[in-house]
């Protein structure tokens, strides 16, 4: 089922489940192990496309999350991120190539916006990553500065995140309250 809107609230509810049963109570998040705990196994590989980040191989209740090696340990953990959300999130009608399965890829165009359920998958990898109740417990959005790149550096790195994943995160989180 491909969903019609960004179910927001389903995103974090899963997040918030999944942050509890693997007791991820500090940055930075270990999302190898929730994902393997989930029933992922995680395959790093190096792709002849640049732009693909990974993707995801579903079969039944378990799956293969396939990782570009050639990028960054900050995107790899990201795309292993989005791909756990694909995994959690959207049921796919399987395909039917020699065994049963179900391919999503990461690439480019993932961050573009354009499709539900690259977006969902997007929030969901942003949310798990960095959680909302912890990065909220440690800013004050009152003296939050998103363009002091030191700030956003130090956050990033805590929570092994890119830079301007770290900054779409806090814009997310932290512009509503600067906007009143």
């Amino acid at each position: 089922m491909t969903p019609l809107r960004v179910r927001y609230a389903r995103i974090e509810s899963v997040v918030l489940e999944l942050l509890a049963k693997y007791q991820s109570a500090k940055a930075p998040i270990d999302i190898v192990q929730i994902a393997r705990g989930e029933g992922a196994s995680i395959h790093f590989d190096s792709f002849d496309d640049k732009s693909v980040s990974g993707f995801l191989v579903r079969e039944g209740d378990s799956a293969d999350i396939v990782v570009n090696n050639g990028q960054s340990r900050e995107r790899q953990r990201f795309t292993i991120a989005h791909e756990l959300g694909h995994f959690k999130l959207h049921e796919r009608a399987p395909v039917h190539v020699d065994t049963t399965f179900s391919v999503f890829l990461r690439s480019d165009k993932s961050s573009e916006g354009k499709y539900v359920a690259e977006i969902e998958a997007n929030t969901f990898a942003a949310s798990i990553l960095m959680p909302s109740a912890m990065l909220r417990a440690e800013i004050d959005p009152a003296s939050l500065d998103i363009e002091d790149e030191a700030v956003v550096a130090v956050l990033a790195k805590k929570y092994g995140v890119s830079r301007q994943a770290m900054t779409y995160r806090l814009q997310n989180l932290f512009a509503q309250s600067r906007e009143t």
